[in-house]
């Protein structure tokens, strides 16, 4: 809110999102920048009075991209521009792709670009630091960089900044990469705020009352006709689904999901620990996601998966049917 009320020809300080896989990073930026979106529509009262002839009602607040796996700095271009339907010429240049993409911020009144999965840039490519160094000239055109990745501080990104005490930001020195077509990436005194999602955890008073609070907000959502009003929070059932996620909201998410459509199924209609013994959590197949980058977390080893295990566990797990679960009506069923 503070960078959309200036109104000065200067840079606009951005913000990095780290975190591990599944930890609920993009949710969590995508829920903050669509309550400012919500919030600077109607202080505008949903006008844009930049906007030019055509694009009037295509008023913008934020725009949403994800970071190409292969990035390059016409890739990344263009993902920008598909978010607005922009029009691309198969011929165009860089020069040319880097005007149409300050145009469309422009006229479309776009005041934050979430740019996701941005460790998917590896520095030791020539196109993923000429991506990077255009990422940073974007924050010369009077927008706010919100940039999303798995392990930030350890991927590379930052390995030329030094933190500042005083204010607790990112400094980064002057660029030594060339000049992106004119735009040169100047780095110095251009700043980002870190803010680090970490998942949860399990050792002390205050840690175990975080998780449990989460539960209960998951578990006021179930709609099993069976489950008791604890059902997620009552008994050894928090430490249980702490074992087997690691505190991961990701992997909670999908071992509810997939427990709800087995108690369904079943017509148990209540999770309980020996249901979700029988559920698999399985993330490898996440084609969405690069594991190469991070974003698939180490799933923990079931809990009763030792020769101790009772007979539940023994029964071979059931795996997740993500076409049905995430886009076909079983999505409805799950009860969540």
């Amino acid at each position: 809110m503070t960078n959309a009320l200036k109104h000065k020809p200067t840079t606009r300080a951005g913000v990095m999102v780290t975190g591990g896989g599944y930890q609920g990073k993009t949710e969590t930026g995508c829920e903050i920048l669509a309550t400012f979106e919500d919030t600077w529509l109607e202080l505008r009262r949903h006008l844009n009075p930049d906007a030019v002839a055509g694009a009037r009602d295509l008023h913008i607040p934020v725009a949403y991209v994800q970071t190409p796996v292969t990035a390059k700095p016409k890739s990344l271009c263009k993902a920008i521009l598909n978010f607005y339907g922009a029009p691309i010429h198969p011929r165009m240049d860089l020069p040319e792709l880097i005007r149409q993409v300050a145009a469309s911020l422009h006229d479309h009144g776009t005041r934050a670009l979430l740019l996701d999965d941005i460790t998917r840039l590896r520095l030791h490519r020539a196109d993923d630091q000429d991506t990077l160094d255009l990422i940073r000239a974007f924050m010369s055109m009077h927008v706010t960089l919100v940039l999303i990745g798995v392990d930030i501080p350890g991927s590379g990104l930052l390995r030329e900044g030094r933190h500042d005490p005083r204010t607790g930001q990112v400094i980064f020195p002057s660029s030594r990469q060339a000049k992106v077509h004119g735009l040169e990436a100047t780095q110095t005194e251009r700043r980002f705020d870190l803010v680090e999602l970490d998942h949860f955890r399990y050792d002390t008073d205050e840690q175990i009352t975080a998780w449990i609070d989460h539960l209960t907000g998951v578990e006021a959502q179930r709609r099993l006709m069976n489950a008791p009003s604890d059902m997620l929070t009552g008994g050894r059932m928090p430490e249980y689904l702490f074992e087997r996620t690691n505190g991961v909201v990701g992997l909670l998410e999908r071992l509810i999901e997939d427990g709800c459509q087995e108690a369904i199924d079943s017509s148990e209609e209540c999770l309980t620990e020996s249901l979700l013994e029988g559920i698999a959590i399985t993330v490898d197949g996440d084609t969405a996601r690069d594991p190469g980058a991070g974003e698939i977390p180490v799933v923990p080893a079931s809990v009763n998966s030792g020769p101790a295990a009772g007979p539940r566990s023994a029964k071979r797990k059931r795996p997740r049917n993500t076409v049905l679960d995430d886009h076909g009506p079983a999505a409805e069923n799950t009860g969540t």
